[in-house]
């Protein structure tokens, strides 16, 4: 978890920005998956752009806390 969080190798970036952009799509699609929820397109859109907004502080954030070690991965790139 911690190499995924922190380091700036190439393929932990690139893995990074998928896994945002897979979360931003099933938030996007929140109410077709759940069946139950009914969102207007424009709160859709306001959602989705406050999860993308906060979820790189919210990584951030985890992996500033991290144990020693874990974050190892930090610094390293390429």
């Amino acid at each position: 978890m911690g190499e995924f969080l922190t380091s700036n190798d190439w393929q932990w970036r690139l893995l990074r920005t998928v896994v945002q952009g897979v979360l931003g799509v099933v938030v996007a699609n929140l109410d077709l998956i759940l069946g139950w929820c009914v969102m207007d397109p424009s709160v859709r859109a306001l959602v989705v752009a406050l999860v993308m907004a906060v979820l790189s502080p919210v990584m951030a954030e985890i992996s500033a806390h991290l144990p020693e070690g874990e974050g190892a991965g930090r610094g390293s790139g390429a």
